[in-house]
């Protein structure tokens, strides 16, 4: 069995995908995704979108919470000598989340395909040259409940633009939360935790949230699968007993597993 913990909706479209391709998948989301505490600055962020360079968004979640379809249609009614603002993804399921929103697949840039991992510095080697002095980006993120009103995240992309020239302004879509799990998800995710299933992870916080919630549970027995070292170190440091590493494609996820069975 497959244990993935990504935020719901993201959970149940990877259950969906992965039982499609005959893999035993359950979620058991790790991260409650909620709507920001400032909703002002959320809403005052979309109607100046067109006056920046790039909009970063840095998962589904903030593409979800931040293209409405107001903001969808600013971008696509951009005056010919206006600024043509590009949308910035760290990955291909990101690019899919705003595809479906509406954002025109011509204005994403997302990392190479065969980059060895969707994160900041894969999307900055692809979309470095468009940024220069006076450039304007936006980099849309979510909070931990009860953190900055600035979000967290992209520290070092926000950096990049910086020492390029640019400026950068963040602004919060969502906040992420530990779940709100009732006994029997505890139940089974104790089971998950000595039974040979496989835990998909795919955030650091979430490895933080899954500790939080099982207090004194011993890991030693659990495997993991983790999408980017950083959540391989946490996974590790949390006691699970086996720790994999792949990159965060579909395809890339449903080959280890297959081989981890």
């Amino acid at each position: 069995m497959v244990i993935v913990t990504r935020p719901e909706r993201e959970g149940l479209q990877w259950v969906a995908a992965l039982q499609a391709r005959g893999i035993d998948a359950l979620a058991l989301p790790l991260i409650a995704i909620t709507p920001p505490a400032d909703a002002g600055a959320l809403d005052a962020a979309r109607t100046g979108v067109a006056s920046y360079h790039a909009i970063m968004v840095v998962s589904s979640n903030a593409a979800q919470h931040f293209f409405d379809q107001k903001t969808v249609q600013t971008l696509a009614d951009q005056a010919p000598a206006a600024i043509k603002t590009r949308v910035w993804s760290p990955g291909p399921g990101t690019a899919r989340a705003l595809q479906a929103l509406g954002v025109h697949a011509a204005r994403i840039d997302i990392p190479a395909l065969d980059a060895a991992q969707f994160d900041s510095e894969s999307l900055w080697a692809v979309v470095h040259g468009q940024i220069g002095p006076g450039s304007r980006v936006l980099i849309v993120r979510g909070t931990e409940a009860g953190a900055t009103e600035q979000g967290t995240g992209r520290d070092w992309l926000a950096r990049q633009i910086q020492a390029a020239g640019g400026q950068v302004d963040f602004v919060v879509a969502y906040t992420r939360g530990a779940p709100g799990w009732n006994a029997e998800q505890q139940a089974r995710a104790r089971a998950a935790a000595v039974d040979g299933s496989l835990w998909l992870l795919s955030s650091s916080q979430a490895v933080d949230n899954l500790c939080a919630a099982l207090p004194g549970q011993d890991w030693g027995q659990a495997r993991a699968l983790a999408t980017h070292p950083r959540i391989a170190q946490a996974a590790r440091a949390a006691g699970f007993g086996s720790v994999r590493e792949c990159r965060p494609a579909l395809d890339d996820v449903a080959a280890s597993i297959e081989s981890a069975a």
